[in-house]
């Protein structure tokens, strides 16, 4: 006879005390038949797992104690870790068919470089107008190519601060050269007069 366990919906779950003995009924369109195979995988190192349809649309489970604890909270908890795995198995099963292409793509791109450059008869029957997978997290670019620093283009600005830079570094770094003599009748401080300055002298 099936007992109703407390917190679980009697029209889903039920036990059977005297066997130790939980089933669940699910449906199978909530429920893909690899997500629940993965869930009794979990369980059968504790448990007797048995899995049946009884009508169409429909998939039951039984879970049965392999030491014995008939107890109706021991099935309780049970039925409740049953159908938390089965649905992150539900879950993950969801996540690798929406992702299936980019799985492939990477498993592939992963065999290929373990195999080594390809050679020239493969190269020639390779198709190069596939386009390639969706990246748009930017997973595939390299650092390098990711965060490369851009040379900014020269213009007119930078051209005229080049002389106004090299009279800084001349006026710091460099000596001045040497200021070219007078030319003309400026004589010397400490030098002898010219010589028109003498005739008129003599006179």
């Amino acid at each position: 006879m099936s007992t109703k366990l407390e917190g679980m919906p009697a029209e889903i779950v039920g036990a059977e005390l005297e066997k130790g003995s939980v089933s669940l009924d699910l449906e199978a369109s909530l429920y893909p038949l690899e997500a629940v195979y993965g869930a009794a995988y979990v369980f059968i190192d504790r448990c007797y797992v048995v899995l049946d349809k009884p009508e169409e649309g429909k998939l039951r489970v039984t879970l049965a104690w392999k030491k014995g604890e008939t107890s109706e909270e021991a099935l309780r908890l049970l039925a409740g870790e049953f159908a938390n795995e089965l649905l992150s198995c539900a879950w993950r099963d969801q996540i690798t068919r929406e992702n299936k292409a980019v799985i492939e793509s990477v498993t592939l791109q992963a065999i290929g470089g373990a195999m080594g450059p390809p050679s020239l008869d493969e190269l020639a029957s390779f198709d190069f107008t596939e386009e390639p997978f969706e990246d748009p997290l930017g997973i595939a670019i390299s650092w390098e190519e990711k965060y490369k620093k851009t040379k900014a283009p020269e213009g007119p600005g930078e051209a005229e601060a080049q002389p106004a830079s090299g009279s800084a570094s001349q006026t710091l770094g460099e000596v001045p050269a040497e200021a070219p003599e007078p030319t003309g009748s400026a004589a010397e401080p400490h030098g002898e007069p010219a010589p028109a300055a003498v005739a008129e002298t003599d006179r």
